[in-house]
């Protein structure tokens, strides 16, 4: 994939309401720090939440750290996704299965891992030190894709 190309990306976990907001909200914030005008959106592979906003839990943590939530709300991955972004980044491999299993197969090229070598955990039943944790990988995941997307 062409990285310079590039100018929208959806981030995908299960429900929509703890890392895939979250991935959305601290990558937000680094890309227009580091000058990069991305169109960014999050979803879930599932619709258990739909609707509904962010974890309270998720939003305290990246709020305190300086990230913004406002008008976020959980809604499911769509066909048109696939057609509308240019980039899908999954928290986990599950969620990378099920994109895989819905996505287009001349489309499949768009979609990779959140973390380059990893999973970002689900924290939705842990306690806080859990979403701490998310966003610290999320931060670093972002730097990562702030080089490449930059390149």
């Amino acid at each position: 994939m062409n990285y310079k190309t590039v100018s929208s990306v959806l981030f995908v976990c299960l429900g929509n309401i703890c890392r895939s907001p979250s991935a959305e909200a601290v990558f937000r914030h680094r890309f227009e720090s580091a000058g990069l005008p991305l169109m960014l959106d999050s979803a879930g592979t599932d619709a258990y939440h739909a609707g509904e906003q962010p974890d309270r839990r998720s939003a305290a943590a990246g709020r305190q750290r300086g990230y913004n939530f406002s008008g976020m709300r959980a809604r499911r991955v769509t066909d048109e996704d696939f057609e509308q972004f240019d980039l899908i980044l999954a928290a986990d491999g599950s969620n990378l299965l099920d994109l895989k299993s819905r996505c287009p197969d001349h489309l499949a090229y768009k979609l990779d891992m959140i973390v380059e070598s990893g999973e970002v955990p689900d924290p939705y039943y842990g306690g806080s030190d859990g979403f701490e944790l998310v966003l610290d990988l999320l931060e670093q995941a972002a730097d990562r894709w702030i080089e490449r997307l930059a390149r």
